[in-house]
């Protein structure tokens, strides 16, 4: 089966990417408008692509009629957001914030979320996710007139006390991962964990 991208409309591309590159993380952002007002909202076309300088990417969605949602206009206006890695105590609250709220509603409360100041970012922190990323804008690309693709330089990490291997400077997830996006309404937890190491050059040369 051979799909030509140029052959098919945006409701397909989005069906066989976001079904062909699983899992991926989803994160919960949080901004604040020009105002200081709050927002929260799920991503899953997010990663992270640098470590110097330390970089994550969103991928954010307009409006069908072309204006930029919440998210994208508040990290225009304000350079700024928190990138909240996602577990399963976050997920039903998560989900309350993809809810199709309208413009200017606080998310938070209504999702269960209680949140604190960040350190060098106005957006608030929820101090429940097991890793958040205090971000500032890098750089922004827009990918024609659906999408936006946000590029933040992380300023702080703040990693939950219980995953943190202090003596090895190790994140130590014990088994309980964060949650994983698929595609349409699916996601997933991580099963079996296997170890790989790329070989020694010689012997494979041999």
């Amino acid at each position: 089966m051979r799909i030509d991208f140029d052959q098919i409309d945006q409701k397909l591309k989005y069906k066989v990417m976001t079904a062909s590159v699983i899992p991926r993380p989803p994160a919960l952002v949080t901004t604040v408008d020009s105002h200081g007002e709050p927002n929260a909202a799920p991503f899953s076309f997010f990663n992270c692509f640098s470590d110097e300088p330390p970089i994550v990417a969103l991928g954010i969605g307009r409006r069908a009629s072309g204006p930029k949602k919440d998210t994208g206009r508040n990290i225009e206006e304000t350079g700024e957001f928190v990138a909240h890695i996602v577990d399963e105590s976050m997920f039903e609250g998560m989900l309350k914030t993809a809810s199709a709220l309208p413009q200017g509603i606080n998310e938070l409360p209504l999702a269960g979320f209680e949140t604190i100041e960040s350190d060098h970012v106005v957006p608030p922190r929820i101090p429940q996710a097991p890793i958040a990323f205090e971000c500032r804008r890098y750089v922004t690309v827009q990918c024609g007139m659906a999408r936006d693709i946000v590029l933040g330089e992380v300023l702080a990490a703040h990693i939950r006390d219980d995953l943190w291997d202090g003596g090895r400077e190790y994140i130590n997830w014990g088994g309980k991962f964060p949650i994983a996006r698929l595609y349409g309404t699916l996601y997933a937890s991580l099963g079996e964990v296997y170890s790989g190491q790329a070989p020694d050059p010689d012997e494979l040369l041999k």
